[in-house]
């Protein structure tokens, strides 16, 4: 009998409680969890989305009563402010009249419906007419100071803490800091990211919209936002919200909710981390037992950079589901079973162990005692580097260039040596040697290094002779590449210099023609604060210089970058990017001294002429032209994206006569390639190139047989100089 009253007093309990669910969940199955709540919830919010506001007047008139402030109703309430309009700085006030919004008051104090998921972060970006209502959905525009909205721009967010700025202590990754919204708006911040990411999918992805870890949640969300949603609980003004869009009967509702806003448990219950609220109290009250604390915690298998785990598993009154792992104190791992291997890990240290069992409902265990291990010492050096090529050789120049070396640890730089003496380390798998004199051969070495400082032994010398710094002919820089994806911003321009001097880029810009129309949003290739390295202010011969935008993500794009232009989405400085920004119909020039020098597209043509595609420079091509010429480019498939970073030229200014000389063996199986010279000619040079258009040897009057066994297996050009002309010859080596 008394086993009978219990149950009837849960029953009746729990019945209470799920009674608090708001009735538009009644089709969602409460029990579920993980990334099949999460589906369940994004089939809830898109089919009862079935009204699709236009962006003027529908959201202007919803804001007016989502957002009204509940001490003045006049006034709407301005995401990101904090202040009473006491301290004469208007663009962080918290309230503001209704009637100062955008394009409708003369007042200087204006506030517009302003998107909290950055519109430049969409993959791809909105606006998007294919997927209706994304660009205007209601539950991601909010009221915000116009200018304040400006500084956030297209920032990602990322931790602060006080008020809101783009102070915050992680970079947005184009050399700005992040923004943080203000404690009193990153759970509003975090609950509309979480809500676009149901509603759009990956079109919305909160890992491309803010900074953080993704690696103890099953798809793109981030610890950021689950971390936002806990700390900062549910207002009262997102309730209005809410129940406002709910309302179906209102023209200027959407239909659906956020039901994030509703229960912010439920992203607990999708994405794991620490409890949120449950403002439904069916969860966080059904079970209040924690599991027992894992036992037998034990460090195994240690190497330089990792070691295995392993404990007892714990019990739990309704099911242990699984177990985070701490590395002292940190947070490392999460885990269904009772094993894991930790890596990453630094050579010869310490670490403190921990587990903590946890259950459906997030009830956590104790965590067990703490176990220390140390990792083994590391006494292997990396392998010696090999395939050292030389490129982009000029008078007073060069750049070497190697295969990455591999190591037990892992490989942290490598030393570069001129003629036995050291030069330079880099982190880099290519360096450029300057201030070298004019035809003179040097010997260049590499080794490589670990965290510990082990050093591989030198590479094989590689020797190099600059060239007597005569002009080739080529006398000005021009555009090499441009890249156009069919969405997002993966956008790039490159610049070559083919000419035989290193040249000042402080005089050059570029400009687009915004719709086939005027020249606009001139851009110096030497405006610091946009440069990748801000001492990178000439460009050397062979080299390439590269412009992308800031939302690019590929990353043949953003590790070759130069300039990455920032995509400002309020004032006339790089809106949405520009000029890098360019959509097809956007002519894109390389200006001198303010004065056209080169194009890609035709001028004053506004139609998609040029969308969709990838062009390069043909490798014949060798000066720039104010009138675009097809003939000169190759049209290579949409995203396109692996030959930013490098340009392949052939200059042709020599006279070619392939009978002078010919090469044996050809396949080469050894080391040694001979030269047949039936005329006697004179050779004054031979040089080797990779398919890539790279210069690999070059060798000043060389002997009939040449040594090339530091030249790695593939496929060759040979270049032989003579007096009469020059051969260029195919050379397969195996």
């Amino acid at each position: 009998m008394i086993k009978k009253l219990l149950f009837f007093v849960f029953l009746l309990t729990a019945t209470c409680l799920i009674a608090q669910k708001q009735a538009y969940y009644n089709d969602v199955d409460h029990t579920l969890t993980g990334i099949q709540l999460k589906n369940a919830l994004a089939t809830k919010i898109t089919t009862t989305h079935t009204n699709i506001l236009d962006y003027t007047p529908d959201v202007w008139t919803a804001s007016k009563v989502t957002d009204k402030d509940p001490n003045n109703a006049n006034n709407v309430l301005l995401i990101y402010g904090w202040e009473n309009a006491t301290d004469g700085d208007g663009t962080n006030d918290k309230s503001r009249n209704n009637t100062f919004q955008a394009g409708s008051s003369s007042s200087s104090i204006l506030w517009n419906r302003e998107h909290v998921y950055a519109r430049s972060l969409a993959t791809p970006g909105m606006p998007d007419t294919s997927i209706p209502g994304i660009s205007t959905d209601a539950h991601n525009l909010r009221p915000a100071d116009s200018d304040r909205n400006g500084t956030r721009s297209n920032r990602k967010f990322g931790v602060g803490s006080g008020t809101a700025s783009g102070n915050s202590s992680v970079s947005n990754g184009d050399g700005r800091q992040a923004w943080f919204p203000g404690d009193e708006w990153k759970g509003d911040v975090a609950r509309i990211v979480m809500y676009m990411y149901l509603r759009y999918g990956d079109r919305c992805l909160p890992s491309n919209v803010g900074i953080g870890d993704k690696q103890f949640t099953p798809d793109e969300m981030i610890d950021l936002f689950l971390k936002w949603n806990v700390e900062d609980p549910v207002s009262d003004i997102e309730k209005a919200r809410n129940t406002y869009h709910g309302n179906t009967s209102i023209s200027t509702a959407q239909g659906n909710r956020n039901p994030f806003i509703d229960n912010p448990y439920l992203a607990t219950r999708i994405w794991g981390g620490d409890s949120a609220q449950d403002l439904w109290g069916i969860y966080t009250s059904s079970d209040t037992e924690a599991p027992t604390t894992p036992t037998n915690v034990v460090a195994s298998n240690q190497t330089t950079t990792s070691m295995d785990i392993a404990w007892t598993a714990s019990t739990d009154n309704v099911g242990v589901t699984g177990y985070n792992v701490y590395v002292n104190d940190v947070l490392t791992s999460q885990t269904a079973n009772t094993t894991v291997t930790i890596s990453n890990l630094s050579p010869n240290t310490s670490y403190a162990l921990t587990i903590e069992a946890k259950d459906i409902i997030n009830n956590k265990s104790a965590k067990s005692t703490v176990v220390n291990a140390s990792t083994l010492q590391d006494t292997q050096a990396p392998t010696v580097p090999t395939n050292i090529v030389a490129s982009n050789i000029s008078g007073t120049t060069f750049k070497i260039s190697w295969t990455k070396a591999t190591d037990n640890t892992a490989v942290t730089g490598y030393d570069i040596f001129v003629d036995a003496t050291f030069k330079a380390t880099t982190a880099n798998l290519n360096y450029t040697v300057t201030g070298l004199t004019k035809s003179t051969s040097y010997s260049i070495t590499v080794l490589a290094k670990d965290a510990a400082d082990n050093k591989s032994a030198q590479s094989t010398g590689v020797n190099v002779t600059t060239t007597d710094g005569a002009s080739n002919g080529v006398t000005e820089l021009f555009i090499s590449e441009y890249v156009e994806p069919d969405g997002g911003n993966n956008k790039a321009i490159e610049i070559v210099n083919l000419t035989s001097a290193t040249i000042d880029l402080s005089a050059y810009s570029i400009k687009k023609q915004s719709n086939g129309g005027s020249w606009v949003d001139e851009t110096s290739l030497t405006k610091t604060a946009l440069l990748v390295n801000p001492s990178k202010t000439t460009i050397l011969p062979n080299e390439v210089f590269v412009i992308i935008h800031a939302g690019s993500a590929d990353a043949n794009l953003t590790s070759n970058a130069d300039l990455i232009v920032p995509n400002n989405q309020s004032g006339s400085v790089h809106l949405f990017g520009s000029p890098a920004n360019f959509n097809g119909n956007d002519p894109v020039g390389l200006f001198k001294n303010g004065v056209l020098i080169d194009i890609v597209g035709e001028e004053n043509n506004g139609n998609n002429h040029i969308k969709d595609v990838t062009l390069r420079r043909k490798g014949t091509i060798t000066s720039p032209k104010t009138a675009y010429d097809a003939n000169e480019w190759d049209v290579l498939p949409k995203n396109t994206f692996d030959g930013i970073g490098s340009h392949t030229a052939t200059l042709s200014i020599e006279k070619i006569d392939n009978t002078l000389f010919r090469l044996y063996p050809n396949p080469l199986n050894g080391s040694t390639i001979n030269i047949v010279n039936p005329s006697s000619t004179k050779i004054n040079e031979l040089k080797v190139f990779n398919i890539n258009g790279q210069e690999v040897l070059s060798i000043k009057k060389p002997s009939s047989s040449v040594d090339i066994k530091n030249i790695s297996n593939g496929i060759y050009i040979v270049k032989l100089i003579s007096d009469k002309g020059t051969s260029i010859k195919k050379l397969i080596k195996n």
